[in-house]
């Protein structure tokens, strides 16, 4: 129990003017923020392998990728999944396989020291299925122990109980192109030629070329794979053409002007592999375009050479833009016209893949990236609304057009649960979870806490203003907002907390869900706000701050544990500041974790982190955000001067 006295907290204006200036200062010209997105070293080492299959590796300088590979070795000899996490065994697979591509000999001290850490975690045969997949592509592992995937599931269309709209938009934009792939299941000969045959455990002669089984009723699918494989030995295989054709039509007509697929480097490579497969040549327009749109992922510097998994603008944009309005910078500043102007160029006016499942539904969506007019989210949305709504633009009365239009859409991208997922309604068939080739366990986009209360916190926000709340509230209903609310309020775990999909993790989950609740039902949702906030106090460190393990999407008991980090540290501040709780318990902690970002700040404006707190997919796959250890700190910076320090 925190029973001491905070003490007199100074310094609050020097950190925001300075964490204001820095963010300022990063802008670019066109009015948007961007940083980097990191996640593991496999999708640079996926690219490595992309590029020598199609002949452009000498395009690239791929020499600075191998600089890169060897510098993210530790000393155990692994790579990891997330930073600290003692290493992974298919990231290390894959980054081993990267530098034999790229000419480095077996016998080299880093491989030999890699090979005992694979071969001590089980080598190749216990990887994942998107390892083995890249493996297969140059003969290092055999096709007969990857599941099928049958090219007719392109033609299953609605009222049928599976369609390729069942799977989540990161996963079909994966998917489609590989059905291509899988069917043709191709060993392309690269130079120089490998083979990885000391990552086999137990002896490539002893390999079984088979799926794994789980043991309970999924196994089925074990079965099923089994037969698909039968039929395709007898050349049995009804529909192979058309559905052949259907994926090449949809991937030729999801391919933005720019060259990218969905946004993001997975359904890039997975396309260019399928393009590779029905014989596009390296010169075809598409294929050209494609290999530009990787490239742009790509970071250089002076010693290496690395890409990103997807890039950040609008939503280093629209938190940038909350941060600075959030710590008392004017809404007319010249930088958040900059910045509000430039959103309003990128909402998405194209019907994208969710007017399948939304067939009401009129386009007014923001996406994550530059371009990616097929997936805006209902996330960087609601974010990027409340962003624009507390800045002064020239056109106002066009940005309000642009918030209503986007607040229409979200609304209509509700979930028969009540909640709100990502990028699709109703996207939430489990049992596709199940299947062999979905072991990342990330088929789906169900509704989710954390989104449900961005929504439900943009309501909050935007009806402040008295003249604006019947706009907006029009479209998310009375009845909207309330099936919201019960989903949010049923999501609340026992010990008072919420689960965070998208950012690690907890305390994630418990910041968004407190500042929705204080905002739109204080009163009613007195209990659940509590037990929130008492859980958030429980958790902080003795230093002041927050932090949160990746490991506790592993292990639930691990949650709200972790090293201090600057962005974990502010969510819990801002769920706490929002929660607006009077208990002295909740106030100290609050002054204990503004000291905490006020002492932690770097001479340059900012902080360090180097932990991984954004969640592509649970348990698989982390991103290390380059501007969360900036944009949240100076929000709840801001947020507390404007709540506990008196004005002068």
């Amino acid at each position: 129990m925190q029973t001491q006295e905070p003490q007199q907290l100074t310094g609050i204006d020097s950190a925001i003017a300075a964490a204001q200036n820095y963010l300022l200062a990063l802008q670019h010209p066109d009015g948007y923020w961007w940083a980097e997105l990191e996640s593991n070293v496999t999708i640079t080492a996926e690219i490595v392998l992309l590029h020598k299959i199609w002949g452009t590796d000498g395009d690239r300088p791929l020499a600075k990728a191998e600089h890169y590979l060897r510098s993210h070795q530790r000393d155990h000899g692994g790579w990891e999944l997330f930073y600290g996490d003692g290493g992974d065994l298919s990231t290390s697979v894959e980054a081993y396989m990267a530098l034999r591509v790229l000419g480095v000999p077996a016998s080299d001290p880093a491989l030999l020291k890699a090979k005992d850490f694979i071969l001590q975690r089980g080598g190749i045969s216990k990887t994942r299925i998107f390892t083995k997949l890249h493996l297969a592509l140059i003969g290092c592992y055999d096709w007969r122990g990857l599941p099928s995937l049958p090219a007719w599931v392109m033609l299953l269309e609605s009222p049928s109980p599976f369609t390729i709209y069942e799977l989540s938009s990161w996963a079909r934009g994966s998917t489609v192109p590989l059905l291509v792939v899988f069917d043709q299941k191709p060993v392309y000969k690269i130079e120089p030629a490998v083979n990885l045959d000391e990552l086999y455990a137990e002896g490539i002669a002893n390999v079984r070329w088979e799926l794994p089984k789980a043991g309970d009723w999924s196994d089925i699918f074990i079965w099923l794979d089994g037969a698909f494989k039968f039929a395709e030995s007898i050349n049995f295989t009804p529909f192979r053409d058309e559905g052949l054709r259907k994926a090449e039509q949809w991937i030729l007509e999801r391919q933005e002007a720019t060259g990218d697929w969905g946004g993001i480097i997975p359904a890039m490579l997975n396309s260019m592999l399928a393009l590779r497969c029905l014989g596009y040549d390296v010169n075809d327009p598409v294929v050209r375009r494609g290999l530009r749109a990787i490239d742009n992922f790509a970071v250089e510097t002076d010693d290496t050479y690395w890409v990103q998994a997807c890039v950040s603008p609008v939503w280093d944009t629209a938190l940038g833009m909350r941060s600075l309005t959030d710590s008392g910078l004017a809404p007319d500043h010249p930088s958040l016209v900059r910045a509000g102007e430039w959103l309003l160029e990128k909402q998405i006016l194209d019907y994208g893949d969710w007017i399948v499942k939304n067939p009401q539904g009129k386009p007014g969506g923001w996406a994550f990236e530059f371009e990616n007019r097929f997936y805006p989210d209902v996330d960087d949305t609601a974010v990027v609304a409340m962003a624009l709504q507390d800045v002064t633009l020239p056109d106002e009365a066009l940005k309000r057009e642009a918030i209503a239009r986007a607040v229409r859409w979200v609304a209509t991208m509700q979930c028969k649960t009540g909640g709100w997922g990502a990028f699709d309604i109703d996207n939430d068939q489990d049992w596709i979870n199940a299947v062999p080739y979905g072991d990342l366990k990330a088929m789906i986009d169900p509704s989710t806490a954390d989104i449900t209360a961005r929504v439900l916190e943009m309501h909050g926000r935007l009806c402040r203003e008295p003249n604006l709340a019947a706009r907006y509230a029009s479209d998310l209903s009375a009845q909207r907002l309330e099936r919201g609310l019960t989903f949010l309020l049923n999501e609340q775990e026992a010990d008072g907390s919420w689960f965070g999909r998208w950012g690690v993790n907890y305390l994630y989950g418990t910041s968004g869900a407190l500042s929705a609740l204080a905002l739109i039902a204080p009163e009613r949702c007195q209990g659940a706000i509590a037990r929130g906030v008492n859980w958030l106090v429980s958790c902080q460190n003795p230093d002041g701050g927050w932090g949160e393990t990746c490991r506790s999407y592993d292990d639930p008991a691990l949650k709200g544990q972790g090293p201090s980090t600057p962005s974990q540290t502010a969510w819990s501040l801002l769920g706490l500041l929002d929660a607006g709780s009077s208990s002295a318990a909740a106030e100290l902690a609050i002054e204990k974790g503004i000291r905490y970002l006020v002492e932690t700040q770097t001479p340059e404006g900012t902080w360090d982190e180097q932990e991984f707190t954004g969640t592509g997919f649970p348990r698989h796959f982390y991103i290390r955000y380059h501007l969360y250890r900036h944009h949240f700190p100076l929000m709840a910076l801001g947020r507390y001067q404007l709540s506990h320090v008196p004005e002068a």
